[in-house]
C-alpha cells in the first residue's frame, strides 16, 4: 500500500469502493465481501469493517484490519485507529499514536489533537500546542474551542485581537479597500469569546464589522441575536443580509415559538423578487411541508423554477413532486 494513492483515492473516490456501496453491502449481508476488500487496499471497506469488529468486541482484529494502512503513515489511517482506542476508553495510547502527526506538522492532525488531548483533561497543554499556528483560520477555530475548557479565554482573545490589528492591505494598490487578515475568521472567533463571557454588546459590535459572517449557510450575528432573544435586531438584520441566512435564522425562532404564519412571512417578504426567493426557496418550501401544505410548497419552487431552472432546484421540485402523489408533473 501507498500513502499517496490511499490519499487520491480517498479525497477522489476514485478507483475505489465508495463509502455509500460499503454502508449497502453491509446493510445486504455482504460482510465477507467487505472483510475481503478490506484485506486488498480498499480503505472505506477497511474502515468499516474495522468499526463493525470493533463495535462486537473483536477489538484486536480490528486493530489488525488497520494495521497495514497505519504502517504506510498516511494520517487518516491513524486517526481511525486512534479513535477506535479512544472509544474502547484507551486514550493514553491514541494520544501516543497521534502525537508524531501533530508533531510533523499536519493541520488536520493537529486540531484532532488537540481535541483528544482536550477531551482528556489536558486542555492547557492543547491551546499552547494551537497558539503558534494562530494565523491559519483552522487552527484558531480549534484554538477557541480548547481554550474554554482551558479556561484560557483571554488568553485567546489577546492572540486574535493582535491578529485582527495586525490586518493589512490585500494589495499593493494604494487605493485598495480590501484588508487581508489571518486568521480570516479573527473577529468571528473573537465574537465567539466574548458572547460565552456575557459581553454580548461587545460581541454584536465585532461582528458588524465584518463583511461576511456567514458560514455553511449560518449566520453568525443572526445565531447570536436569536440565542438572546433580540427579535427585533434580527428582523433588522435579516432584512439587509443579502444571503437570506439571517432571515432564515429568524423564521426558524418565529416557528419554533408557533408561530408559522408568520415566519411564512417573513420568507416571503425577504423573497418578493426572485433574486431574493432564490436564496430562500427551498427553506420556505421545506417549512410549508412541515406543515402539511406541500401544494404551497411546490408552487412557491414551481414559481421560481420559470426564472431560474437551476439543477437544484429542479431537483428539489422534482422531489416534491415525486413525495407528494404528483410525479407525472415532475416528469
Amino acid at each position: 500500500m501507498d500513502a499517496d494513492d490511499l490519499d487520491y483515492r480517498a479525497r477522489t473516490l476514485t478507483g475505489c469502493i465508495p463509502p455509500p456501496l460499503v454502508a449497502r453491502l453491509l446493510e445486504l449481508g455482504h460482510e465477507r465481501e467487505v472483510e475481503f476488500q478490506a484485506g486488498r487496499g480498499e480503505w472505506f471497506c477497511a474502515l468499516e469493517w474495522a468499526r463493525l469488529l470493533g463495535h462486537r468486541g473483536q477489538r484486536e482484529q480490528a486493530l489488525e484490519v488497520l494495521a497495514p494502512y497505519v504502517a504506510t503513515n498516511w494520517w487518516p489511517a491513524a486517526q481511525a485507529r486512534a479513535e477506535l482506542l479512544e472509544g474502547w476508553g484507551r486514550a493514553e495510547e491514541a494520544i501516543a499514536l497521534s502525537r508524531p502527526y501533530a508533531e510533523a506538522g499536519d493541520r488536520l492532525a493537529l486540531v484532532f489533537f488537540a481535541c483528544l488531548l482536550a477531551r482528556h483533561g489536558r486542555s492547557g497543554e492543547a491551546f499552547m500546542l494551537l497558539r503558534a499556528g494562530i494565523q491559519d483560520w483552522f487552527l484558531a477555530e480549534c484554538l477557541v474551542d480548547v481554550a474554554e475548557t482551558a479556561g484560557m479565554d483571554e488568553e485567546a482573545a489577546a492572540l486574535l485581537e493582535a491578529r485582527v490589528e495586525a490586518v493589512v492591505p490585500a494589495c499593493d494598490d494604494p487605493d485598495c479597500d480590501n484588508l487581508r487578515m489571518e486568521p480570516f475568521n479573527a473577529v468571528g472567533r473573537l465574537a465567539t469569546i466574548r458572547e460565552r463571557q456575557g459581553r454580548i454588546e461587545e460581541a454584536i459590535a465585532l461582528l458588524h464589522t465584518r463583511e461576511v459572517i456567514s458560514v455553511n449557510g449560518r449566520d453568525q450575528l443572526a445565531g447570536l441575536l436569536a440565542r438572546h432573544d433580540r427579535i427585533r435586531e434580527l428582523r433588522a438584520y435579516a432584512a439587509s443580509e443579502y444571503h437570506g441566512h439571517a432571515v432564515q435564522r429568524l423564521a426558524e425562532v418565529l416557528e419554533e415559538r408557533g408561530d408559522v404564519e408568520g415566519a411564512i412571512a417573513a420568507y416571503r417578504t425577504f423573497g418578493a423578487t426572485p433574486s431574493g426567493m432564490w436564496h430562500v426557496a427551498v427553506p420556505l418550501s421545506e417549512l410549508l411541508v412541515r406543515h402539511r401544505r406541500s401544494d404551497e410548497a411546490i408552487e412557491v419552487l414551481r414559481a421560481l423554477t420559470e426564472h431560474d431552472a437551476e439543477d437544484w432546484l429542479v431537483h428539489a421540485l422534482c422531489t416534491l413532486y415525486a413525495d407528494h402523489g404528483r410525479s407525472r408533473e415532475g416528469l
